[in-house]
């Protein structure tokens, strides 16, 4: 019996705690992120085989499905950075007591910094490569706004209030677009919080609502 305990201690020991698996993981989906697109804009998105990203992050095939569905997956997971999750808890962490738009203003100015990785200027000019990637662009912030929406359904639940909701969703998306388009532009001269402000400004002046 004491043995068996000994061995079994020994066999716990043996394993990575678990904060060390974890990090290993994230270095590892990192990794892949930054090496398939290195290889995206080198060699072209549609040339690019999950065989050569896989090999040039030093993991097996079988590997790099644990990781990503698809070398698709790797742009979207390079252009999200965690936003769409972060985005329902900052929203139901505001107060109803307060326009919607207003709210919407907070969380997307609060989140705008997870769009600011060295891999998003890149991503946006692969996403613009082919017809497939644009227009799996256009649905990734179709399924932003979707977040957005049922986020503020949760926050202000009257049904009566959902199709007001959808609208504030629909222009609250539409102007971190713009913000995303300019701060592109502008090669990240400032944060991208700056621009999504000034977009928001804008829509205020346009419509006479006060920021």
């Amino acid at each position: 019996m004491q043995e068996g305990a000994r061995n079994m201690a020994m066999e716990t020991a043996s394993e990575p705690p678990r904060g060390l698996r974890e990090r290993k993981r994230h270095e590892t989906h990192e990794r892949i992120i930054e090496i398939g697109l290195k290889l995206f804009v080198k060699h072209g998105y549609e040339t690019t085989t999950v065989d050569a990203i896989a090999s040039a992050a030093g993991i097996s095939r079988r590997t790099f499905f644990h990781y990503f569905k698809s070398k698709e997956a790797i742009l979207l997971s390079a252009h999200d950075s965690g936003f769409r999750e972060a985005l329902r808890p900052a929203m139901l962490a505001e107060s109803p007591d307060q326009a919607p738009i207003d709210v919407a203003r907070k969380c997307l100015i609060k989140l705008a910094a997870r769009y600011e990785t060295k891999e998003s200027v890149a991503f946006d000019r692969l996403m613009h490569s082919t017809e497939a990637l644009r227009a799996r662009k256009e649905a990734v912030f179709v399924e932003t706004e979707q977040v957005l929406l049922e986020a503020m359904c949760e926050r202000w639940p009257s049904p009566a209030r959902r199709e007001g909701l959808r609208l504030v969703a629909m222009v609250a998306i539409g102007t971190l677009r713009l913000a995303l388009e300019k701060w592109k532009q502008s090669d990240a001269a400032r944060p991208m919080a700056y621009y999504v402000r000034q977009g928001f400004t804008l829509l205020a002046k346009q419509f006479g609502h006060g920021s």
